[in-house]
């Protein structure tokens, strides 16, 4: 089945190559030539513009718009003017503008501003692929951004040292910048030639206007720039940053009579250390020694019941920073559907809270680390002036034990062993930077795992193979990836692989995979292939295939939702290049998948078709529907056989307000439901925002979610030799509400303040066994419990099949309750470049509610009632040494 496919899809790849003809508009690349600054003195970052350095160089203009009508001449024109030495590039922009008083200066803190900005973007590789992005609005809050994949990706994680001010006079606003050329990457050369571009955002008009033009239907971003000349006898810098930091912190909660573990606080000392090392100017070290994250905001509440592993993102500064160079997606695609947030790299691995959970009796009491601690962690990454891509992490955490008490007598169990990470990635750029191929290694090692640790994988190693070719001036592209995986460990830790939810190798009638209780390595392969058109009118597609096999595993430091999956991919879409009476912009697409497993199995066929508008008054909107007709799962019932589910149809839509108001609101739902009811959701979002003044902006989102489902797996049942596949009818509620409050004092004092009340709760009923799990009809592949079956008594319920008065078998009662409140408040100053002070107040209560309780009432209950929530409080400075 998996042959056939690709030998199809590579098959109409060929075809669909040579059959693309070059139509490409040649845009001329606009040239602006600097000097250097000689006998002069440099000009002051005052935002003023009239130091005599200025005259050095000439202005440059006639800016075009870029959206919303594209090429023609923007509202207020733009202009510019750009110097060096040895050590800086100086830039100069003058944002003129015909009614400054109604220049819009909104404050946040670094990478969050609205209103009035300018940003010039840099290529200093020359690669057409990678630029650093430096921005500053007209309330002078700096912004930076590292692009790569063409503008595909965006890193604002991204901080580095550089200088700015802006200033506001009659002819509109400037913006003056000094930038390290520590802080840049490239080559040696005599002459230097850099992609370059200028970007500005006019607020009230919400217009984009950019030196070098920029049309709609091109193939990407950094490709696209003008050229920087002049720059003669540049020497690249090697940067060299250390930056330790101290961090005390108290943790107060409730405490527990009896515990001694419990007393009610804790505190804690501690001292790191992050650098950066310019190994070249190309390459730099970035290195941490015992870090903090207590800043870090707390992820979102979520409660899932399908089985599968949640996805959060990566917040922790040390992995965001230059994650795109390690990114390996599985299987990423415009149509969606091919769970794109499977990769081979996941940090959020490093560092997890300890897999084991000790033994203990009913009078003994645990200290369980919250965390594992990373001991120690070595990034060495960037891009050489000759196109390749090189990231090396090297990361050891620690072994960490949990402390059983027992009256006094205490004893320790280890409940993560000291492992090691490793990730290798590497491309190359060539073809005139058109193509690139590169791989990956990763591998995760444990030391020492003891009995009860006997689960955990002893050693897990991935690799994979990638390339992507663009041709037409980069509006047409094929790619792809393959990657295999290896993990090793006892014949337990293997038999769990085996049988976790990803793989369900134990499943009944899946005569392609069984459980082997005798192995003790396990090794898969997965990937994706593509083709693709993005540029050059109005019209763009994919369509592609992607495959993980049966054994595929990624989840010691990957991240893998299932295997024993086949997709084939198609998406079409359509764009408007120019606004009209109504319109500013309006897209429509049209996708369709269809999924084998690797047994020939043909499990679902779904249709979708979308559209999204920006109107003329910058208002937005979207619009979606999904239909699947076929529908089977191999996972619905753990282990069970293949699920036929119902045919159902969804929808989502969405409306945002115009994103300059003061006071706007967005509004999101979607739902689904089953052909014969057996199965229906809904969710609904609302958020307002509301910035009174410039220095404030509050916002808060409630959702709610209905999920109702006929077949809610509950267990598997052993009963007298013959497993019973237990299912019910499950109502679940869920209920939240995101609160943030930032203030900015100025862009480098804010107070930033997150909350999230959350509850979810679940009551089951019309409990019953899959005994047909194929039959077409709902009712005919179910067998009900009738009410005198089956009786609830102390929360379990008891099944008397055959009514003699004897229950056959019993079950815990799978009602829930899960009540959550998380919240951070966090005052950051940057006292001086690269170094800051952070105080937090974070809050975190988790408990059980009431399952037969209203959600408002068990909310009160659970939340607003509490006395005794855990606080932690925490201050953390750093200093920055640029050496």
């Amino acid at each position: 089945m998996k042959t056939s496919l690709l030998l199809f899809c590579s098959i109409f790849i060929v075809q669909a190559i040579s059959l693309a003809q070059d139509s490409t508009v040649v845009i001329p690349k606009r040239i602006y030539t600097t000097k250097a600054l000689k006998d002069v003195k440099p000009p002051l970052i005052d935002g003023k513009l009239n130091d005599e350095s200025w005259k050095n160089v000439p202005w440059e203009d006639s800016f075009v718009e870029s959206r919303p009508d594209e090429n023609t001449t923007p509202s207020n024109q733009t202009r510019f003017k750009i110097t060096y030495d040895q050590k800086f590039i100086y830039v100069g922009i003058q944002c003129l503008d015909n009614e400054p008083k109604k220049i819009v200066k909104r404050l946040s803190r670094r990478d969050g501003f609205d209103g009035d900005w300018v940003g010039i973007f840099i290529d200093s590789y020359y690669d057409k692929r990678t630029a650093f992005g430096f921005i500053v609005s007209a309330a002078g809050v700096k912004g930076d951004v590292f692009e790569s994949n063409n503008g595909g990706n965006e890193d604002d994680s991204w901080n580095p040292i550089w200088y700015t001010k802006t200033s506001v006079d009659a002819d509109g606003w400037n913006a003056e910048m000094k930038i390290p050329l520590s802080q840049l990457k490239f080559g040696k050369s005599k002459e230097q030639v850099w992609g370059f571009e200028v970007m500005r955002r006019h607020f009230r008009e919400e217009e984009r206007s950019v030196w070098q033009r920029l049309p709609p239907d091109t193939g990407g971003f950094v490709s696209e720039f003008g050229e920087l000349h002049g720059l003669m006898d540049l020497e690249p810098q090697k940067q060299l940053e250390i930056q330790p930091y101290t961090v005390g912190s108290l943790k107060t909660y409730e405490a527990e009579e009896g515990n001694p573990f419990l007393d009610g606080n804790d505190g804690h000392l501690a001292v790191g250390l992050d650098a950066k090392i310019g190994i070249t100017n190309d390459l730099t070290m970035d290195l941490t020694i015992n870090p903090d994250f207590g800043q870090v905001e707390a992820d979102p509440s979520a409660i899932a019941l399908d089985g599968f592993q949640i996805f959060f993102e990566e917040q922790r500064p040390f992995f965001v920073e230059n994650k795109n160079i390690f990114d390996y997606s599985v299987s990423s695609s415009q149509a969606g559907n091919t769970f794109s947030s499977d990769n081979v790299f996941y940090s959020r691995r490093i560092g997890r809270s300890p897999q084991g959970n000790p033994e203990v009796s009913d009078n003994e009491f645990v200290d369980q680390p919250e965390n594992t601690n990373i001991l120690g962690a070595v990034k060495f990454s960037g891009k050489t002036k000759n196109g390749w891509s090189i990231g090396v992490l090297e990361s050891v955490t620690a072994r960490k034990q949990a402390t059983i008490d027992d009256n006094g007598t205490r004893r320790k169990e280890v409940v993560e062993p000291l492992t090691n990470y490793f990730v290798g990635r590497l491309q190359k750029d060539f073809n005139n930077r058109n193509s690139y191929i590169g791989g990956i290694f990763t591998a995760t090692n444990r030391e020492r795992l003891t009995s009860d640790l006997d689960f955990l994988h002893k050693s897990a190693f991935t690799g994979g193979f990638d390339f992507k070719h663009q041709w037409n001036d980069r509006d047409w592209y094929v790619g792809g990836d393959v990657i295999w995986s290896h993990v090793q460990g006892s014949t337990q830790a293997i038999q769990n692989t085996q049988e976790s939810i990803a793989h369900l190798f134990q499943r009944v009638g899946a005569d392609h995979v069984g459980v082997d209780s005798t192995r003790t390595s396990l090794s898969g392969t997965g990937g994706n292939l593509q083709l693709g058109k993005i540029g050059n009118g109005h019209w763009k597609f994919e369509t592609g295939a992607t495959w993980r096999s049966p054994e595929l595993e990624l989840n010691d430091i990957g991240f893998q939702r299932r295997s024993d999956d086949i997709r084939h991919y198609t998406w079409v879409g359509y764009q408007t290049l120019k606004p009209d009476n109504t319109f500013r912009k309006v897209g429509v697409n049209y996708n369709h998948w269809s999924v084998w497993d690797f047994g020939g199995n043909f499990n679902s066929l779904m249709f979708n078709t979308n559209s999204w508008q920006n109107w003329k008054n910058n208002w937005f909107s979207n619009l979606g529907f999904n239909y699947e007709p076929i529908s089977y799962s191999n996972f619905a019932l753990r282990g069970g056989p293949r699920l036929r589910e119902s045919p159902q149809l969804s929808f989502w839509n969405g409306i945002e307000m115009d994103g300059r108001k003061k006071l706007r609101f967005d509004f999101f739902h979607n739902g689904s439901k089953a052909a014969d009811n057996s199965f229906s959701s809904y969710y609904a979002e609302f958020g307002i925002v509301y910035q009174p003044f410039n220095s404030l902006r509050i916002s808060a989102s409630p959702e709610y979610g209905i999920n109702k489902n006929k077949l809610q797996y509950i267990d598997n049942l052993d009963v007298n030799g013959e497993t019973r596949y237990l299912n019910g009818t499950v109502d679940q509620r869920t209920l939240s509400m995101s609160f943030r409050l930032n203030y900015t004092i100025n862009p480098n004092l804010t107070i930033q303040y997150w909350g999230q009340p959350f509850i979810s709760r679940g009551r089951y009923s019309d409990f019953k066994e899959v005994t047909d799990p194929l039959a077409k009809d709902f009712k005919n592949r179910i067998s009900p419990f009738l009410d005198n079956q089956i009786t609830l008594s102390d929360d379990v319920y008891a099944v008397d099949d055959d009514l003699d008065g004897v229950s056959d078998f019993s079950f815990d009662n799978p009602d829930f309750s899960f009540v959550q409140f998380r919240s951070n408040l966090v005052l950051r100053w940057e006292y001086t470049p690269g170094s800051e002070i952070f105080l937090v107040w974070s809050q975190d209560l988790s408990q059980t509610g009431n399952p037969r309780e209203m959600l408002f009432q068990d909310l009160q209950d659970n939340v607003f009632n509490n006395e005794k929530p855990q606080n932690i409080f925490l201050i953390k400075a750093t200093y920055r040494f640029i050496l």
